[in-house]
């Protein structure tokens, strides 16, 4: 994930994926992504962001982040970015 870090100004966790979610929504931030989540814990969130015009994915870009927990969200641009530079470094665990 180093290179997420040299391409980004800041990171952010506020503790609430659902916060964080809310914030996407709200273009406060620009994306979002975490690992292991529950579905409670980013159901609303999720809605948020969808309802603002974003997406969210689990890590392959697809739709399985309620089974996986591995979550990324934002705006089409941000999520397309964010799938691309971290395909490389997940491990195949991340993978499914």
């Amino acid at each position: 994930m180093g290179k997420l870090f040299t391409q980004c100004a800041d990171f952010r966790r506020t503790g609430s994926a659902a916060l964080d979610l809310a914030y996407v929504a709200s273009s406060r931030v620009d994306g979002f992504f975490e690992i292991g989540l529950k579905p409670w814990d980013f159901a609303a969130g999720e809605l948020l962001v969808r309802e603002s015009g974003g997406i969210v994915t689990d890590f392959v870009g697809g739709h399985n982040s309620y089974v996986s927990g591995n979550i990324v969200a934002g705006n089409p641009r941000v999520v397309k970015a964010l799938l691309s530079t971290m395909r490389d470094e997940l491990s195949d665990a991340l993978k499914r």
